[in-house]
This record gives structure tokens, sequence and C-alpha cells, in this order.
């Protein structure tokens, strides 16, 4: 009796007792009503037998017939020796009209001796891809921290690296960190030096790629779907691949194992104390050494990188770029401060509009407005007023039935008072309030 057998059991048994209801028992097997009451009749009609299958112990209608198995052994023996399973299966209905299973033939196979199953291996997640053909079609692109400079200089640096998948040619740059600024500035470099390459492959990191609630995975680039850098890749027309794993980007990955072996005896002999330095040397002395003893022949001879042309502007692209709206008196708010668009760069529709600002790399602040870029200067703070000029402190009213006026004020000793009690009648002298002023109404 299986498991599921078992359990079913115990479920009609529960029934029988009372303790469960059908339908809290047909929930517990995950049965439908109507079918657990027919299993509940033939368990009180069979006992525990009704819980087995019926067919337990008989023959299989659709199991193969000896005759059949016999005859494909036969045929496999005589003309298929050699043949594997899937193929051997394949002659046998094609040649013989005999129709087994690739995975029914190898069992009859290994029961009789001839086929010897193989020990199952792991499968390998990351299989070998070729090289791309063409230099600059695409770029890996990683950054590794190590104490580059051991003792000499900064305990941490930065090496940004980009390597070409084709040919291995490697450019990198030393940065104070790994931070969306440097990253600009390398691929400024990278691009100025060999044009805009196809595509990069880089990890998933959130310089690349922001973390997105579950909704957002399939919405539309814009400023909450794409980081900096994927806006600047977009804009450059360079496309972006993610990795899945630090495996699937080994080539960039096994290069800074080199690199933290040879780079680093390399800058210890060169004597280099800062980042300037090895820098220098990184460039002069390291890369073109790199190119000629790990540079490999691309299949192809084209060069896929692409000029940038007069319309790509770098110094637009690479910077940090947001929206913001005009306020009525044309100025833009940017890190707490309000920046004042140009007299001359005003035009009709221009307030309550959204305009782009790009922060640069160079630290100035602009705004393109149509086909242009105007640039933003910074609105002073109005001085304080001097003591003299402020205007005077507001007389404290007090709210309606606080006003304590009228405190330690009696009009009982007023003699025009005592007369008017003592005859009762108005006196020939007008009532008036200690004020001297006469009585309202």
């Amino acid at each position: 009796m299986s498991v599921k057998e078992r359990d079913r059991l115990k479920v009609l048994h529960e029934v029988g007792q009372g303790h469960l209801k059908q339908g809290q028992a047909a929930a517990q097997l995950g049965m439908s009503e109507r079918g657990f009451r027919k299993l509940l009749k033939r368990f009180r009609a069979k006992s525990d037998s009704a819980v087995t299958h019926g067919l337990r112990g008989r023959r299989s209608n659709r199991r193969l017939k000896e005759e059949t198995a016999q005859q494909a052994l036969e045929a496999v023996q005589r003309q298929y020796r050699d043949f594997g399973p899937t193929l051997a299966a394949e002659y046998l209905a094609k040649d013989l009209n005999i129709h087994l299973s690739h995975e029914t033939l190898r069992q009859l196979l290994i029961r009789e001796g001839l086929w010897k199953p193989k020990l199952r291996k792991i499968q390998e997640v990351h299989v070998w891809r070729p090289r791309r053909s063409c230099w600059g079609e695409l770029v890996q692109w990683d950054t590794s921290v190590h104490a580059w400079l051991e003792q000499r200089g900064p305990a941490k640096m930065y090496l940004i690296a980009l390597i070409d998948d084709a040919t291995s040619r490697l450019f990198a740059r030393f940065v104070p960190a790994d931070s969306t600024e440097h990253h600009m500035r390398v691929l400024w470099a990278y691009v100025e030096r060999y044009g805009r390459p196809q595509a990069v492959y880089t990890d998933r990191a959130s310089l690349f790629q922001p973390t997105l609630a579950p909704g957002w995975k399939e919405a539309e680039p814009g400023p909450k779907t794409e980081t900096q850098m994927g806006r600047a890749l977009r804009e450059l027309g360079i496309e972006w691949i993610a990795a899945q794993s630090p495996q699937a980007k080994g080539r960039i990955e096994r290069s800074f194992g080199t690199l933290q072996d040879r780079l680093v005896k390399g800058l210890r002999r060169a004597e280099a104390k800062t980042m300037e330095e090895a820098n220098r040397y990184l460039e002069e002395e390291f890369l073109p050494d790199w190119d000629k003893r790990f540079g490999v022949q691309a299949a192809s001879e084209v060069d896929a990188h692409r000029p940038l042309g007069a319309v790509l502007k770098l110094e637009s692209i690479l910077s940090w770029v947001e929206q913001r709206q005009v306020t009525n008196d044309y100025t833009v708010s940017w890190e707490a401060q309000h920046w004042q668009i140009p007299k001359e760069a005003v035009r009709p529709g221009l307030r309550r509009s959204k305009i782009r600002i790009e922060a640069r790399l160079d630290g100035s602040l602009r705004a393109r407005l149509d086909d242009g870029f105007v640039a933003l200067r910074v609105c002073q703070k109005a001085e304080k007023r001097s003591e003299a000029s402020k205007r005077p402190a507001r007389r404290h009213v007090p709210s309606p039935g606080q006003s304590r006026w009228m405190d330690h004020f009696s009009i009982q000793g007023n003699e025009a008072w005592k007369e008017y009690r003592q005859h009762g009648a108005a006196v020939s002298a007008p009532l008036r309030s200690p004020s001297g002023l006469p009585p309202r109404g």
C-alpha cells in the first residue's frame, strides 16, 4: 500500500468514527465532495481494499508484447548493434515497422546487456561561447577594488576596466570611487579614443539597473526605470546587456585576477605613490604591453566602433540629467537653490513647462531649450532687512472670552451710582464711566 493510499485510509476511518465531515475530508485529500462520497461508498462496501487500484497485480493492457520485444532485440543484435537507443528506435520504425520509444528500447537493451548506461554528469551552467567576430562589437565592463599601491599610497582605489570580447584589448582607469560620475568619465575617455561600441556587458549593479517594484519590470524606459548610466547608454545608442552571474562575464573577471598580480608588481617597480602616477603608468606602459601579450586577432578586421557624429554631444549625454518645471519668474530649483534662466533665452510658453537640466562633469549647470543649451546662474538670496526697517510687532489680541481688562475694576464706589441706587431714578448729571466717557447704548 502506498503512502497516498494510507493517507486516504486514515481519513476514511476518521470520517467513519465521526471525527471529520465529508467536506473536510474531501478538502484534506484534494478531492471533490462527489468523488469522496463515491470513495466512501466503496470503503463501506469493501473495507480497506477500497483505496487500492482495481488493476493492481494484473497485466497491463498496454504492456509491450514479448514477441515484439524479442523481434526488436534480435534486429538490434543483427543490424543496429553499434546504434544508440534513439537512433535504433528510429530505424526499427522505419525499416521493420516496430514502433518503440527510445526509452523503452534503452531499457530492453540494458536488461539484455547490449547497452551500458552512462553515469549522469553534473550539467555545466555556464558553457563556452565563441568570441564576437569584430572589435567593438561587445565590451565587458566591470570594477575591481584592491590595494593597488600596497602601502605606498591610498589604501583603496577602484579600477574601472573595459575589455573587448573579440580581441581582449583592455582600457582601464584608476578612480577614487565607484560612482556614476567616474564611470561616465571613463566611458567618455573610451568613446573619444575608439568610438561607440555596439554593446556593453555588465553586472546588474544599481549603477546600471535600479531596484524596481514588481510592476515596473516591463515599463517603458524613463526616469523611474533606468539609471543615469542607463540613460546615457541609451542616448549613445549602446546596447546594455546584463550578466546573470559573475561567471557569465568571465573574460573581465579573469582579467582582474591577472591585473591584481601583474599590475600591482608593475606599479611597485614604477614606484607609483599617487593615483595620477598609477594612471600614467597604466596608460603609457601597462596597457600597451597587455595588448601585445594577451591581445588576440579578431575573426573579422572590421572595426564595429561607430563615430559620434555632429549630433551626439558627450558633454550633454554624460551628465546628470533631470527634469525641472520653470516657475513664473523663469527660475528652476536645483539642490535647494534657485537658478535663473537668462533673459535672452526666455520664449513664450516657457513658464510652467518642464525642461531638461544637465549637471555636467565640469561643474556647470545647463538647460536644454529647443535645440540649444543655456547656462544657468544661481540666484542670490535677498539680504536681511535691518532692525529699523522691520515691521513693528503686532499687538496681542486675546481670543473671545479671554480678555482680562475688567480685572480689579468696580463701580460700587462711584457717587453717581450711589445716588442712583438711593433714589431709584436717573440723576440730573449723566452717568459716566471711570474713563470719563458716557456709557454706550
